[in-house]
């Protein structure tokens, strides 16, 4: 395990505020706790007094809404874990052998996917935000600063030292900090500064995976290789460039996965970074001691279950595995059990490449209760859903409608509409009822969020459709775009860790609204009369637009040709034992695509591929094609790409992992299924 950084964090300080943080048992101690925030593990706060903090959060918010609700989730909580607890003991009293046995296979299965042979590195901008508006105002750079007025986005490092941290409500933070100077939002700025960022990133992995406007995934195996450098000293050059161009800092965690990889950028912040060597005996003892909240994927909640059962650290997930399938769910068993092996994916995408599973769009408003207003509400939801739903090519099977009341309960419902939706007026028409539903399901309903989302979606892109109706072979010789499940050797690369990442994901924003409404409520108290419409008004819109900033997924940039003398300037210490300075990769040969009549390798053009069809039909091809194979006309016999049998987005049914019938071998045609044309040219595909 090797770092490197200007302000390397101690592991051992680092456990001990975390430990300090840790909730007691008492109910009063247990909301405090929770009211810290999602943001508990952000960089900067080691020498925080985390008990303080949430002391002052406590009264700050004590007999607002927020705090009600708060209060609420967290009795429902302690209730839960009390459940959790009584099954634990009745577990206990039992056999579990079996259980025990199957633990023990699973990790000898995941131990045999262990993949060491990959580089992969997380880039997170420094303060990001904030780092941007200290550029046009330099003097903010030794002052405590943030940005974000209701809800803070983020502050700077001597912010930090008072405990101050995104996604905390304002006023709080100016009860920790008095002299803290809070700036506007200005996405327009951030979103130029981030593609500063981006084109840089390119150079190094041109298929590099943003994470969101301030965070990257890169595999940087193939960069190294070519150039014979070490992991370090790539990064280390990738660090300069982007400070010495963009005049913000980075920090990177270089591991073997995704998941360490991330874990690892947030250890030597600010303008550091820090590796786990690609081995497994570094890689568990790296795992060992981490608390599980340091784990991306482990919020607040599931944090709190995991410590009721005695897993405080990822260590200390081995000796409960037998019970966690039968106390959190197969999903959750899984997971924990990568987190303790240390086991993450190793594939990299650009994140337009990735399946996209729903395309929503919400926003938050003053207590709303007329009908006509909700229902114009409602209209303007669905326009804002139409408007992402163009930009994104996608329909929807299902609709799901969300609101949440003023007392912060939330509620959604669906509906499966006879056709795909995307257009306004469709949306609008079947989310109707489901609000007019609720309305009479919650007598004097008032509304203070309201969303909509469509999931089992349906591709609206126009793919390459041969004559033939099959899909073109991609560069890579699969048809149709790369599903982001399946590797190129046609194995799935599923990690379970998805959905718990985005639940995380989705609990920093719910935690983001909540507050932002907190902070209108003490504006409301302190001034002792109705808040200037126009400051609500900007900051919902704020709020709104918070929401929206930074999700929008942008095609990577093109990768620049680098030269010897700036690679050198970037990175003085960087000696290369071959001359590849200047290098630029030659480009990939692409695959030729093989001709359904005369079996030919071709062009992979669409143009050249079409012309060449058109000549083999003008010889008459098919005539001689018919002529040659059996009396009786065979069905089409086509090759399916691994990883799925699929036509036109829609899946076949089958239950296999890979997409394959039962008792078909890897890349054997699949014969005669539904869907599949007959055509008499008696031909396979090669």
């Amino acid at each position: 395990m090797t770092t490197d950084g200007s302000n390397q964090q101690p592991v051992a300080q680092e456990n001990v505020t975390i430990a300090a943080a840790q909730p007691a048992l008492s109910e009063h101690d247990t909301l405090k706790y929770h009211l810290l925030g999602p943001s508990l593990t952000k960089a900067g706060q080691d020498s925080v007094d985390q008990q303080k903090v949430s002391e002052v959060i406590y009264n700050a918010s004590k007999g607002s809404k927020y705090f009600n609700n708060e209060e609420y989730k967290d009795k429902n909580l302690t209730q839960k874990i009390e459940k959790i607890l009584a099954k634990k003991r009745q577990l206990e009293r039992v056999d579990l052998t079996i259980d025990l046995r199957r633990a023990d296979e699973y990790i000898a299965e995941l131990e045999l996917s262990r993949d060491l042979s990959q580089t992969v590195v997380h880039i997170d901008c420094d303060a990001f935000y904030a780092a941007v508006e200290e550029l046009d105002r330099p003097e903010l750079r030794h002052v405590p600063m943030a940005v974000g007025k209701g809800v803070l986005t983020t502050c700077n490092y001597h912010a930090r030292k008072f405990g101050c941290r995104s996604g905390m409500a304002g006023f709080v933070a100016m009860k920790l900090c008095p002299n803290l100077i809070c700036l506007p939002l200005n996405f327009a700025k951030y979103t130029a500064k981030a593609q500063e960022v981006r084109e840089i990133l390119a150079d190094y992995d041109p298929r590099f995976e943003s994470a969101s406007i301030d965070e990257a995934y890169l595999n940087i195996t193939e960069y190294c290789e070519e150039r014979d450098m070490d992991p370090d000293e790539a990064v280390t050059q990738l660090r300069n460039e982007v400070c010495e161009k963009t005049h913000i800092t980075i920090s990177a965690g270089i591991a073997p996965n995704a998941k360490i990889a991330k874990i690892a950028s947030n250890r030597n912040k600010p303008n550091g970074q820090f590796r786990v060597a690609n081995d497994r005996a570094t890689i568990l003892a790296f795992m060992r001691d981490l608390p599980t909240r340091k784990v991306n994927g482990v919020g607040r909640v599931f944090e709190r279950e995991l410590d009721a059962i005695g897993v405080k650290t990822c260590g200390d997930i081995y000796p409960q595995r037998a019970y966690l399938s039968k106390l959190f769910g197969e999903k959750a068993f899984q997971f924990l059990m990568q987190c303790y092996l240390g086991l993450g994916r190793t594939k990299v995408h650009p994140a337009e490449e990735y399946e996209r599973k729903s395309v929503g769009t919400e926003s938050t408003f003053h207590d709303m209760s007329d009908k006509t207003e909700l229902r114009e509400k409602l209209r303007w939801t669905a326009e804002e859903l139409e408007k992402d739903l163009i930009r994104t090519q996608f329909k929807g099977r299902t609709l799901v409608l969300k609101i949440k009341l003023h007392t912060y309960e939330v509620f959604t419902r669906q509906t499966i509409p006879p056709k795909a939706v995307s257009t306004a007026d469709d949306l609008y028409t079947y989310s109707l009822p489901m609000l007019t539903k609720l309305g009479k399901e919650i007598p004097g309903m008032k509304l203070r969020l309201m969303g909509l989302r469509c999931t089992h979606l349906v591709s609206t892109k126009k793919t390459g459709i041969d004559f033939f109706g099959m899909r073109q072979m991609s560069a890579d010789g699969e048809a149709g775009p790369l599903s982001t499940k399946v590797d190129e050797n046609g194995e799935w690369e599923v990690w379970p860790e998805e959905e718990f990442e985005e639940a995380a994901r989705q609990e920093r924003q719910d935690e983001m609204n909540e507050l932002e409404r907190l902070s209108q409520e003490q504006q409301l108290r302190e001034d002792m009369a109705v808040l200037d419409p126009l400051t609500q008004k900007q900051q919902l819109d704020e709020s709104n637009r918070r929401h929206k900033h930074g999700r929008e997924i942008l095609p990577n940039p093109t990768p620049k040709k680098r030269t010897t003398s700036n690679i050198r300037e970037l990175c003085p210490s960087v000696g290369f034992q071959k001359p590849a300075t200047g290098y630029v990769p030659p480009p990939k040969e692409e695959k030729p695509w093989t001709c359904p009549i005369c079996a030919r390798p071709q062009s992979a053009s669409a143009k050249d591929f079409n012309d060449h069809i058109d000549y083999c039909l003008s010889r008459q091809t098919i005539k001689e094609a018919v002529r040659d194979t059996s009396p009786s006309p065979p069905v089409l016999e086509r090759q399916v790409s691994d990883g799925g049998a699929k036509e036109n987005g829609h899946n076949h049914g089958h239950a296999n992992k890979r997409g394959r019938p039962p008792g078909k071998r890897k890349g054997e045609p699949v014969v005669g299924e539904r869907g599949y044309k007959k055509l008499f040219f008696g031909l396979h595909d090669r």
